[in-house]
């Protein structure tokens, strides 16, 4: 006679083994129509699988976005496994999760699937739909799945089922004629699904990730709760597409890359001014914020990342190098250890704490050549890294400075919509339970004093300490992870750093590690999309173009570029026998913020007309004016702040 504790605190009691379907059949129609899913002490079920005992239970509807997301979209890759075998039964079917965003399934074929096979899959996806096959849940012992998958001739499947351990079961969902192992849960019916899904497009895969291993098919798609959101999610790609920083990197002539150099950029002058610009703006914030900037070695020998424990976490992915000496140097992939090299020179006192340590460390990291992506994914990079030394009781305050100054940064680059996540300890880490539950209870503590309202990230911490994950929501609503904040008790302690304590007696200080931007490259193409490459004249490689009208303006022209370039401003010249609106229309597509025209009028009478980029009106302003306002406008935030 299981009770039912459903979350609003009341029960229902039942004479005997009961579904969530039953449950909420009994509290309404509206609720048992809705009902996609539930969740059953803690864990997701079906709506059809039996609870024998007294339970906790929770329905998952719609307005549950998140996990009826999961849902829709698990199913969808299993509705596209069931399509794909239906148009080409010799195909064999491997894995295939949720994922964000949409969905995907490993398919193992020798000739590749084509665009058009991907719009006949799509279709007969629909299909599957409409004929609203009820999926049902079974059990198979282990013995009992290799056999099925054996007489199949299946050896993906059997591979996986041999992983799991003799004696242990395993469950297998049924729709029409579509078998799979799945842990579940699964919506009660392939109509439930709905119709808004669009396949994307098919990508190369190893088996198992092994690059020794046969080559699948990947076939991805995206699918949402409706079909608004799934318009509104393709019209964000289209506009995603039109603002690659890969394509604008290039028409702006800032960067590029060559397989030659796979994973570093080859800045170009005005992309690297952009850099500097960048890179000048936080030098000036740290060293308001009282942080010292130092320079740490690129090659460290091996045993420095073994003390740090960041040889057997990260050795894999660095970049290592043999001396004539027989020593192992690596690469740096991250600049903490050497941090911590250089607060042990000499004795620190807790006078010295807290002790604000920044670099623009350049890091390496041998990320697979399928994960690169453009300057966002790169082997080559520069952290704006920095680390605090501080004692336990000084985490808050140090925290909370923190949390400011990385808001106020964003909000100058144009970024005020920012959501924390709390990630806690992962499975592998360094540390033990004591020390973790005191780091992540200071983070914790430190959160409240900073006001901010976090989501839990389980498991997602670094591997010396729980961290602070601050994500950003740019112009066409897509979030990036870019600033960090990590309470660390663990680095201090395997590195052996200690202060002189007012009581005289020796201790470990506390490290945060923090960054800001992160990778200084993938920062910059975050702005390219977000401004669609229309920086903010601050930021422009060029922020004012003098355009000469007629040729007897051309020492005028002069003039007023000279007095461009006094003001502070990064001018340009253009005195071309081209026609003014030839010059106007090709400085607007390089993104010029501000184009002054000048011809013999304006010579004559010490004006100039200006254009600003994205309208076509035009202002005539006396010289000595424009230069103020412009000037002005062409200052970086907290110079601006700083002039007022």
């Amino acid at each position: 006679m299981p009770t039912i504790s459903l979350p609003d605190g009341s029960t229902r009691q039942y004479d005997d083994a009961v579904t969530p379907a039953q449950v909420a059949s009994d509290i309404g129609p509206g609720l048992s129509k809705a009902a996609m899913a539930a969740v059953v002490n803690g864990t997701e079920w079906d709506l059809s699988r039996p609870i024998n005992d007294d339970s906790k239970l929770s329905l998952i509807t719609a307005k549950n976005t998140d996990a009826a997301l999961e849902l829709v979209r698990h199913d969808c890759a299993h509705i596209m496994a069931e399509a794909v075998l239906e148009l080409y039964p010799d195909v064999q079917v491997t894995i295939g999760p949720s994922i964000e965003n949409g969905f995907y399934y490993d398919f193992h074929r020798e000739e590749p699937f084509i665009t058009d096979e991907l719009s006949a899959i799509e279709a007969r996806m629909h299909e599957i739909v409409d004929r609203d096959e009820p999926i049902e849940r079974g059990v198979w012992t282990r013995d009992e799945a290799i056999a099925f998958y054996r007489a199949k001739d299946e050896p993906f499947k059997i591979e996986l089922v041999e992983a799991i351990p003799e004696g242990e079961t395993v469950s297998y969902y049924t729709q029409g004629g579509f078998i799979d192992l799945c842990r579940g849960p699964h919506l009660p019916s392939t109509g439930r699904a709905g119709h808004a899904f669009k396949l994307m497009k098919v990508a190369g895969a190893y088996w198992r990730g092994d690059s020794n291993r046969p080559m699948l098919q990947r076939i991805y798609g995206t699918a949402w709760l409706t079909e608004k959101d799934l318009g509104q999610y393709l019209t964000m790609l289209e506009e995603a597409e039109k603002r690659d920083h890969r394509k604008l990197g290039r028409q702006l002539d800032f960067f590029h890359l060559q397989e030659e150099a796979a994973g570093s950029v080859f800045w170009h002058p005005k992309g690297w001014t952009l850099y500097r610009e960048i890179e000048m703006y936080m030098r000036r914030r740290l060293s308001d914020a009282h942080y010292s900037e130092v320079k740490t070695p690129q090659l460290v020998d091996r045993s420095l990342w073994e003390a740090s424990g960041h040889w057997d976490k990260f050795g894999e992915n660095m970049f290592t190098a043999a001396t004539t000496e027989d020593r192992t140097l690596a690469l740096k992939p991250m600049n903490c250890p050497g941090h911590v090299q250089i607060y042990r020179q000499g004795v620190k006192s807790y006078r010295d704490l807290p002790l604000r340590m920044a670099e623009f460390g350049s890091c390496h990291r041998n990320e697979p050549s399928g994960a690169l992506h453009g300057i966002m994914r790169v082997r080559a990079f520069t952290q704006d890294d920095a680390h605090i030394f501080c004692t336990e009781e000084q985490i808050n305050s140090e925290s909370v400075e923190f949390c400011n100054l990385l808001q106020d940064i964003y909000k100058d680059f144009g970024f005020e919509d920012i959501h924390v996540k709390f990630s806690d300890r992962p499975e592998v880490r360094a540390g033990d339970d004591a020390t973790w539950n005191k780091a992540e209870a200071a983070l914790r503590d430190a959160t409240n004093a900073a006001g901010l309202e976090t989501l839990l990230n389980p498991g997602e911490g670094a591997f010396y300490g729980p961290k602070l994950e601050f994500v950003l929501r740019d112009a066409i609503g897509r979030d990036w992870q870019c600033g960090t904040l990590q309470v660390d008790f663990v680095l201090p302690e395997r590195l052996d750093a200690e202060y002189v304590a007012e009581d005289g007696n020796r201790y470990r200080p506390v490290m945060l590690h923090r960054a800001i931007l992160g990778s200084l490259e993938r920062w910059i193409g975050i702005l390219i999309e977000q401004y669609s490459g229309r920086m903010p004249a601050w930021l422009s490689p060029v922020q004012l173009v003098v355009a000469a009208i007629t040729d007897s303006a051309h020492d005028y022209a002069k003039q007023v570029h000279t007095a461009a370039l006094v003001a502070g401003m990064r001018a340009e010249l253009d005195t071309r026998n081209e026609k003014i609106g030839y010059k106007i229309r090709e400085h607007s597509t390089a993104k010029v913020p501000f184009i002054l025209a000048v011809g013999g009028r304006e010579a004559e009478a010490g004006t100039v007309a200006l254009r600003r980029l994205g309208s076509d009106k035009q202002e005539i302003i006396q010289l000595d004016e424009v230069m103020a306002i412009l000037a002005n406008e062409s200052l970086p935030p907290d110079q601006r702040r700083s002039k007022t």
